[in-house]
């Protein structure tokens, strides 16, 4: 085999997927009408974007390409990502920059908290890239975000979107220490589809490691979410909301899977409306105190106002 460098060119660009770039392209249908948004463009978003980058911040909303960053960062609500901007996972949906990536910042955690402070944010959601070359995942780096917040902004609550700390062990009692108002795990899709999707990750470790926090402490909220349009069958999408009931989780997300690029993962189906009104109908009837089911869905889309309507669900369900 011959191996070709380039000596010549100046700008080399490592690719954002490298990993990808000898993929076939996966074609997926026309999206349909329901699923298009609005281009950002308000003074909101100008101040928001600001923020972010006068802190030196990184956040899913760019990274991940998500169609709500024009709504959700003209209310000034943006949700941070910790630990850098590449990933050491490849999952087929993701468009998080993978590769290896390089040290922590020691300063983030405060920055975090400055720019939580700076924009108002009366809830706050924290995420990060997946760091499986870190001897505990990244755990201490999360508390100690959830830690600077809490001294910089005390009234705020605090979402966590945490990877799966896989063979880690420690790692999640390490955060859940810390105790964020909200743990939320994602599990993303269906068992039958994680070798293609997700494959970095094991569907019932991260059901364990949800059931995991509640066993810590119960106050928490847990909360995890999937994608729909993957190529999953309806009654898979029930057994994972039977899947979840069963480790006590609270809230339930199902959205719309778009894909980033030709080379990621198709879009097998746009699943309509009335069958996201469907599963959400289902979902209360197992026990969730809050589900929000649309195509737009993402895990920090509204998180500030469906947690005050988490809250109040844990209340009535308490009398």
């Amino acid at each position: 085999m011959v191996v070709l460098v380039d000596t010549v060119s100046l700008n080399q660009v490592r690719p954002r997927h490298p990993e990808k770039v000898n993929r076939p392209d996966a074609l997926s249908p026309p999206k349909p009408d329901w699923i298009r948004v609005r281009a950002p463009n308000t003074r909101g978003y100008a101040d928001t974007r600001k923020i972010v980058k006068e802190n030196g911040l990184v956040t899913v909303c760019e990274e991940a390409g998500c169609p709500n960053i024009g709504e959700c960062w003209d209310k000034k609500h943006a949700t941070f990502m910790i630990m850098g901007d590449t990933c050491t996972r490849a999952c087929a949906f993701c468009n998080v920059k993978t590769g290896m990536p390089g040290a922590l910042d020691a300063a983030e955690p405060e920055h975090v908290a400055e720019a939580t402070f700076k924009l108002g944010l009366a809830h706050v959601v924290v995420t990060s890239v997946d760091r499986d070359d870190l001897a505990d995942g990244g755990a201490e780096h999360f508390a100690q975000v959830i830690r600077a917040i809490r001294a910089r902004c005390p009234t705020t609550t605090i979402e966590i979107l945490t990877p799966d700390f896989l063979r880690k062990e420690g790692a999640l009692e390490v955060v859940a220490a810390a105790k964020p108002d909200v743990f939320n795990h994602n599990l993303e899709t269906v068992p039958a589809r994680y070798l293609t999707v997700r494959p970095g990750a094991r569907y019932f470790h991260s059901i364990r490691l949800l059931q995991r926090v509640k066993e810590i402490d119960p106050t928490i909220f847990t909360k995890s979410g999937i994608m729909v349009g993957l190529g999953e069958e309806r009654h898979e999408v029930l057994q994972v909301m039977d899947d979840l009931r069963s480790a006590e989780v609270d809230f339930l997300t199902i959205g719309q899977y778009l894909q980033p690029t030709r080379k990621h993962h198709a879009v097998m189906r746009y699943v309509t409306p009335d069958e996201f009104a469907g599963y959400e109908k289902v979902a209360y009837t197992k026990g969730f105190l809050m589900v929000s089911a649309s195509p737009l869905t993402r895990s920090s889309h509204h998180a500030g106002e469906d947690f005050a309507k988490l809250q109040a669900a844990r209340l009535a369900r308490a009398r």
